[in-house]
This record gives structure tokens, sequence and C-alpha cells, in this order.
């Protein structure tokens, strides 16, 4: 039986409830994660430049999704990271391996955000400027 079900029956109270370990996975993300910190930064800078330059609904839906994707990567490395060091504390090539293709999708995630802003943002700075 898991946490979320009282007496091997669905328990919506139980479900509200699991927002609080949600929430607490965000805490621990930014409170606890440098490279989460520099993408929160980013973020703050990305949607105040939207509000400036007053993005559509459309492009707020790409911006909006292109950050949660970002953040959703690193929690989903952190946790990769944080498993393998509990399973083999000692170096290991395998769970190196296995923390470098994490950490490579949460690059390959930050790239395409960082095309994804210069697409949206690149003509409004350039319209801005003349």
């Amino acid at each position: 039986m898991n946490r979320f079900m009282a007496n091997g029956h669905f328990s919506f109270r139980k479900r509200i409830c699991s927002f609080r370990y949600a929430f607490n996975g965000i805490r621990l993300l930014l409170g606890n994660e440098h490279n989460a910190w520099v993408h929160f930064f980013a973020a703050i800078c990305v949607i105040m430049a939207g509000f400036f330059f007053r993005l559509s609904a459309v492009e707020w839906s790409v911006i909006l999704l292109t950050i949660g994707l970002v953040f959703a990567m690193e929690a989903v490395n952190t946790a990769i990271e944080k498993i393998a060091d509990m399973i083999s504390p000692e170096y290991n090539e395998t769970i190196k391996q296995i923390k470098d293709l994490a950490a490579g999708a949460v690059l390959f995630v930050a790239i395409a955000a960082a095309i994804t802003g210069l697409l949206i943002f690149a003509p409004k700075v350039i319209s801005f400027l003349q």
C-alpha cells in the first residue's frame, strides 16, 4: 500500500496532502541546488523581459513551458544524482556515466531554452533599439 491510499482505497484527502511532498521537493531544489539558483535568476530575468516587451499569450505559453521544463529536468537530474550517490558513495564509472547523462539532459533543455528565448526576444530587442 502506498502513501496515497487509505486502507487500500483511493483517498482524495491523501492526494491533496501529496502536494506537500511536491512543494517540499521544489523547496529542496531551490534551497540546495546551485544550478537551480542560476535557472531561477534566468527565469526571473526572462519574466521581467516578458512584461517589458509585452509578450503575447502564445509567447508567454512557450516561455513558461520552457522555464517549467528546465526546472523539471534540473529536479530529475538532482534526484538521479542523489540516488546514484546513495547506491554507490564511492567512485563507480557506471554511476559517473549515469550522472553525466542526466546532467547532459539538463544541458540539452537549457540550450533549447536559450534558443527559444533568442527566437522570442531577439526581434523585440532589435525593434526596440531601432
